[in-house]
């Protein structure tokens, strides 16, 4: 459970100096769609007080069929794809340091509520994410699949961009919450690749630099299309031979 009381000053001038820093460096860095979504949450997610993830829940119900799911940190995969397959959203109640304003490898309240929550009010993205889920559960055990999955949840919802608006746009968390990163893409010192499921797969990555590539999609509808479409593959996999 969130506990409010335990935020101090210094807390909300780390929430208020990142949210207001990207809030106006993303304008034609950030997907529209994203962009629109933060400012439609506006009323329970702005620069001025802490989030409080029972009036976001609150905003939810009315909105989406997501809610807030308040985590210590990171959790085990297994509970990770639980929770997200019944439609709830891990999200940390910690917040950076002041000395820690740019880069963290483990995430915080401001990536997760920042950069992940706006886009899940989104009908087609958040579909996608709820599929995520639910195909995880179904490989639950089998270690190469769920490391597979790992692999197309940060090349996509932590790390995904889209051509869109005329260039190449953010989507991803990992790249919202982070100015540095944010940036880098916009100035295109990065590889753009062309966004193909079974590439993304069999790609390792690392946690510990900004990445190098990113994979491009044209529309949200090509996520949900072609996670529907690996489900239907692994599926067909697990089918006994008559």
């Amino acid at each position: 459970m969130q506990d409010m009381s335990k935020y101090t000053k210094d807390d909300l001038w780390v929430w208020n100096t990142l949210f207001n820093r990207q809030k106006e460096n993303i304008p034609g860095k950030a997907s529209k769609v994203y962009i629109d979504a933060l400012e439609h949450m506006s009323p329970v997610l702005n620069a001025d007080e802490i989030p409080d993830f029972e009036k976001i829940n609150s905003w939810f119900k009315t909105e989406t069929q997501w809610e807030l799911q308040v985590v210590p940190g990171l959790i085990p995969v297994e509970e990770f794809f639980k929770l997200l397959a019944e439609r709830k959203f891990c999200a940390s109640t910690w917040l950076r340091s002041k000395d820690s304003m740019d880069y963290l490898e483990e995430p915080d309240m401001f990536h997760d509520i920042y950069g992940h929550v706006p886009l899940l009010s989104n009908p087609v993205f958040s579909e996608f994410v709820y599929e995520f889920g639910k195909l995880g559960c179904q490989f639950i055990g089998d270690t190469d699949k769920l490391i597979q999955l790992q692999r197309l949840y940060w090349f996509t919802i932590e790390f995904g961009v889209i051509k869109e608006q005329g260039g190449i746009q953010s989507y991803g968390a990992g790249i919202l919450s982070s100015s540095g990163e944010t940036n880098q893409i916009h100035e295109q010192k990065a590889n753009f690749l062309d966004y193909s499921i079974q590439d993304i797969i069999e790609k390792e990555f690392r946690t510990d630099i900004m990445q190098e590539d990113y994979y491009v999609i044209s529309s949200f509808e090509m996520l949900f299309e072609s996670s529907k479409a690996l489900a239907n593959v692994w599926n067909a996999e697990i089918i006994p031979a008559e």
